[in-house]
């Protein structure tokens, strides 16, 4: 009986440590809407300098829209292609262009693709704060998704300076 007293005792000492460390309120770096309405802007005036018609949008961590900008001339279809896009990039993390490539290349992870709200072609990039993702630029409309991607990295380049 003693035995389990002491393992008793040991177990409650371990989850009272658990308890003390564990953070009821966690603090984390997000989008404002100022630095989501500079990278958007950016995005798609790097895009109209290379003659591309597109719609740039912006989502926070949670890929909540935080901005939406789009040229003159951009399809419909762009402003559900880039949030969608932006979504994809913020949830998984990566560029929807490797995740693309990766479900692609892994019969098995082709199944992200059938997650509601998922687009899995170029032009979503992470928004990051060193390695923390605080978001994500999707950009719909260029011929092609690793032209977007490439606006999109242009749109983020161009803020990096508030990005610390």
């Amino acid at each position: 009986m003693q035995h389990h007293a002491k393992t008793l005792a040991a177990l409650t000492l371990g989850f009272a440590t658990l308890a003390v460390n564990a953070q009821a309120v966690r603090t984390e770096k997000n989008m404002s809407l100022e630095l989501a309405t500079k990278i958007a802007a950016a995005t798609v005036a790097a895009c109209t300098a290379d003659k591309f018609n597109v719609t740039a949008t912006v989502v926070d961590r949670a890929g909540t829209v935080r901005a939406v900008y789009r040229a003159d001339n951009a399809g419909p279809h762009t402003l559900g292609a880039s949030e969608a896009k932006a979504f994809t990039s913020a949830s998984g993390k990566n560029t929807s262009l490797a995740m693309m490539e990766n479900a692609q290349k892994n019969p098995a992870g082709a199944n992200v693709a059938m997650i509601p709200g998922f687009l899995l072609l170029g032009g979503g990039v992470p928004v990051k704060v060193g390695d923390e993702v605080i978001g994500a630029v999707g950009v719909g409309g260029a011929p092609g998704g690793h032209l977007d991607e490439k606006c999109a990295l242009a749109g983020i380049a161009a803020v990096q300076e508030l990005l610390k």
